[in-house]
């Protein structure tokens, strides 16, 4: 019965963001407290959800600090330089900026944190893709699945989780496995010049020319008017379309009119080189920051939320001294903190009435039941294929720690190494950073102004088929 109700809250859930019937944040409050009655046990509905608030609560803090910090880098102008650079080396080309949103994933994703690259790749990608009207779920989806990829890494979390569960070096889990994830990351790029050429189809191909001559006489009417936003700034049709608009069903809230305007600011910001809260002299402390801070991540020196805390409070020091400044700037990124940190904790019932019922459990241990014995040499390969579906409906503290170990002794029964199965494991990887359950997903879709449901339709059979790439290679190279 458990194993049922799991599974149809999980459905129930993604129908309804996917229909847009509810927001998500209401999906993952109210669904969850509907199943956890149907259960029986609604009287234990606040024990779940404090428990669940307690796990993810440290995510909140990292995330909500997070965005204050790399919000303020975007103000201040450290990725200037990146989106020009960016710029000149697309020449305004669609195919060319989607495959360097892949790339640009890829590499800060070799941080290690979902958030990070995320926040950075779309404050650098982002004006781009508004100005050239190019469909954000492409932005958000290729990031996420070179992100998923990358995700892979001993310091990025699966690989550990598998390795601790399984009590395997995380080397001899990774180090074999990187042929087959060097395929799934190309195959990311590929299809990332496939999507693009698909934009560049829809869209055209406009000259650097025309996007700087189109870029300053946005800024001089931006800066006619102060760049205030308010009731003077009365940009013309074409220029707001130029701008990126709201052509695509993804690029701003439905009915927001009296917003599209502010929407277009955001996109010009990365650009601007007249605002006002530009630090040019402040720009060497910054980027060092910047890189001490991800230094200081990798090498574990302090738990993620203190750092990025400790950071925030820097930045915030530094290049605003004056209290009224930082109030501006705090109240300039306010939205994106409480969207991201009220997501995270709407989560936190989800995933706390997932566990706290033995939902979870049921779901996973009926999986397992249900594989046929026949398959028992075959146990890395069913591993690989259930990665997609089980790190999409749970965590990966779930997977790796409920579900991989019993796994791996089914696999061993028929001579399956635990290094075979635990490299398995880990092919699930690009569709699971898409998962409702993962904190980072909603800093990409929340900070790229993407619906959720938008984002997921897009997304999961992409991010389903460079998963069973990764295994293909993994099993061509007797890796798996």
């Amino acid at each position: 019965m458990l194993t049922i109700l799991g599974f149809a809250m999980i459905a129930t859930f993604l129908v309804l963001i996917m229909m847009k019937k509810m927001s998500p944040i209401a999906a993952l409050v109210l669904i969850p407290a509907l199943f956890c009655v149907f259960v029986g046990k609604g009287a234990h509905l606040g024990d779940y959800v404090l428990d669940g608030v307690t796990d993810l609560a440290p995510t909140a803090a990292m995330l909500m600090f997070a965005i204050v910090y790399f919000g303020v880098m975007i103000d201040v102008g450290l990725f200037d330089p990146i989106v020009r650079g960016i710029l000149k080396f697309c020449k305004a080309d669609p195919m060319r900026i989607v495959v360097g949103t892949a790339v640009l994933a890829a590499i800060v994703s070799l941080d290690g944190d979902g958030s990070t690259t995320f926040m950075i790749t779309v404050s650098a990608m982002y004006p781009l893709y508004k100005r050239l009207k190019m469909s954000l779920v492409v932005m958000t989806g290729v990031a996420a699945m070179a992100n998923g990829v990358m995700n892979t890494l001993p310091w990025g979390g699966p690989t550990a989780r598998a390795a601790t569960a399984l009590k395997l070096d995380a080397s001899d889990i990774f180090v074999p496995m990187i042929p087959a994830l060097l395929v799934g990351l190309l195959f990311v790029f590929v299809l990332s010049y496939v999507l693009g050429v698909r934009e560049r189809r829809r869209l055209g191909v406009l000259t650097l020319d025309d996007v700087l001559e189109e870029e300053k006489e946005t800024e001089t009417v931006l800066v006619g008017s102060g760049g205030s936003g308010d009731g003077k700034v009365s940009m013309r049709k074409g220029a707001a379309a130029g701008a990126g608009g709201t052509g695509s069903g993804t690029d701003a809230p439905e009915g927001a009119k009296d917003s599209a305007d502010s929407a277009d600011d955001d996109g010009f910001q990365g650009l601007d080189p007249n605002r006002e809260t530009l630090r040019p002299k402040l720009y060497w402390f910054n980027a060092l920051l910047t890189v001490s801070l991800l230094t200081a991540m990798i090498m574990e020196w302090l738990p993620i939320p203190v750092l990025f805390l400790i950071g925030a409070a820097l930045a915030l020091s530094v290049n605003f001294p004056h209290i009224p400044a930082q109030r501006a700037r705090l109240a300039a990124h306010a939205d994106n903190v409480l969207n991201v940190s009220g997501m995270v904790f709407a989560a936190a019932v989800f995933t706390g009435v997932l566990q706290g019922t033995g939902m979870v459990d049921q779901m996973a241990k009926w999986m397992v039941d249900v594989i046929p014995g026949s398959m028992g040499p075959h146990m890395a390969l069913v591993t690989g294929i259930l990665s997609l579906p089980l790190t999409y409906f749970m965590s990966n503290d779930g997977f790796y720690f409920g579900v991989l170990p019993v796994l791996a002794e089914a696999g061993a029964a028929h001579g399956v190494t635990p290094l075979e199965m635990a490299r398995a494991s880990l092919v699930g990887q690009p569709l699971h950073m898409s998962s409702p359950l993962v904190p980072a997903v909603y800093v990409l879709v929340g900070m790229a102004k993407v619906e959720f449901g938008d984002h997921t339709k897009f997304v999961v059979k992409w991010a389903a088929l460079t998963c069973l790439v990764i295994l293909g290679a993994g099993m061509l190279f007797g890796i798996i």
